[in-house]
């Protein structure tokens, strides 16, 4: 079957609101980006960026920072962990986040995943008494919740504290309870490619207020902790105010105000991102030599982005699916590869981290394949692209 080739963007993001541009315009105009550069009485976009999104999320307290990693660094200082110390975390994720432990002086320990592209909680558990490990940065890649319930009592019964990177999670649920909220602390992403766009930048929430406290002043907050929307009581600064090192790491007020316009259309995005994965998930689920990873009922996720896997699949054959997909238009990544590309990388790359032996995740990431959603994609382009990547897996048995 021939078919046209795709010609559409997987880069390309819906444009920022009208809404959010005026905004912006008005904090340019005002000539106060810094985010404690307020009037009297004026709360200023930062702290209403945390309020607002405080009161979405459910959390209690909620910090703008500069980056999602700089939420994971800031976590992870703000809940004691010391440099040198062993910090568990998924074998499959992104650099940023074996880089937040490793940033801070802290040791990653990898753990291996499973078929579904979960932690692996028999490895977890394994690997927690091995390491002595106090602490797991868990990352919820690509959007996939693993039985949180289970984790969590799993994490109990080892005393072992959780943090979630919820980059990819923003707005998911299992059993109708929002990511980040299964831990001391979740960590969200506003870089381009996640689920709100300001370029760059970060957020913290926590029910925690000594946590938080410690997280706002380790923020660069000076002596202004005052000024956060959705932020602790000052009793609960009394010491950790003096105790704690600024590292600079704070949203300003013009990404703040781009961002709270999004806010407010989030669910609405997650039910379009929904649609087109759900769609090409659809022509794929059928298709020969192709399995995707099982989503379990308790998981209510975004798709913003999808992965398949080719069990089996040599590198060669992999390059040239790759390379069949790309000639049609169609821009996937590949975890198999011995060198990073772009934003994709594996545990063998990560320099920074020990090397560590992997043989579960090594043979899950061989035959992996993901690729972005963005919401610029019509339903109709999502039934051209999955029929592509039907053709190119095909093509490696004829």
């Amino acid at each position: 079957m021939s078919r046209p080739t795709f010609t559409g963007s997987f880069t390309q993001q819906e444009p920022i609101p009208d809404e959010a541009i005026e905004a912006a315009v008005a904090v340019l105009r005002s000539g106060r980006l810094h985010r404690y550069n307020t009037r009297p009485g004026e709360a200023g976009e930062a702290a209403a960026l945390e309020r607002d999104y405080a009161a979405w999320q459910g959390a209690r307290f909620c910090l703008a920072l500069a980056s999602g990693g700089q939420a994971m660094q800031i976590a992870l200082r703000a809940a004691g962990v010391r440099p040198g110390e062993r910090v568990l975390t998924n074998a499959f994720t992104l650099a940023p986040v074996p880089g937040a432990i490793a940033g801070i002086g802290a040791e990653p320990v990898l753990v291996e995943i499973t078929e579904d592209l979960v932690i692996n909680l028999d490895d977890l558990a394994a690997k927690a008494h091995a390491s002595g490990a106090r602490w797991l940065l868990l990352s919820h890649m690509r959007g996939h919740l693993c039985d949180m319930d289970r984790l969590v009592a799993l994490a109990a019964e080892l005393g072992i504290g959780i943090i979630e990177d919820c980059a990819h999670t923003m707005g998911a649920r299992w059993n109708g309870r929002k990511s980040g909220t299964f831990g001391l602390a979740g960590c969200f992403s506003t870089q381009t490619y996640k689920h709100l766009n300001a370029g760059e930048g970060g957020l913290l929430t926590s029910d925690d207020a000594a946590f938080m406290a410690r997280a706002t002043m380790l923020s660069g907050s000076y002596m202004l902790y005052d000024r956060h929307g959705a932020g602790p009581p000052p009793e609960a600064y009394a010491d950790i105010r003096l105790d704690t090192p600024n590292m600079s790491a704070r949203m300003d007020n013009l990404r703040a105000a781009i961002l709270r316009p999004q806010l407010a259309r989030i669910d609405d995005a997650i039910a379009r991102w929904n649609a087109r994965h759900d769609r090409v998930a659809t022509h794929l689920a059928d298709a020969p030599h192709i399995r995707l990873p099982v989503r379990p009922p308790q998981e209510a996720y975004v798709g913003s982005s999808i992965q398949f896997l080719v069990p089996g699949i040599g590198a060669d054959a992999a390059r040239a699916v790759l390379a069949r997909c790309a000639a049609q238009g169609v821009e996937l990544k590949w975890f198999g590869a011995p060198e990073p590309v772009g934003f994709t990388s594996a545990h063998r790359s990560w320099r920074y981290v020990p090397a560590q032996t992997l043989p579960r995740t090594d043979r899950i990431l061989s035959g992996l394949f993901d690729m972005r959603l963005p919401l610029t994609f019509s339903l109709e382009d999502c039934d051209l692209i999955a029929g592509h990547i039907r053709d190119a897996v095909a093509a490696l048995a004829a």
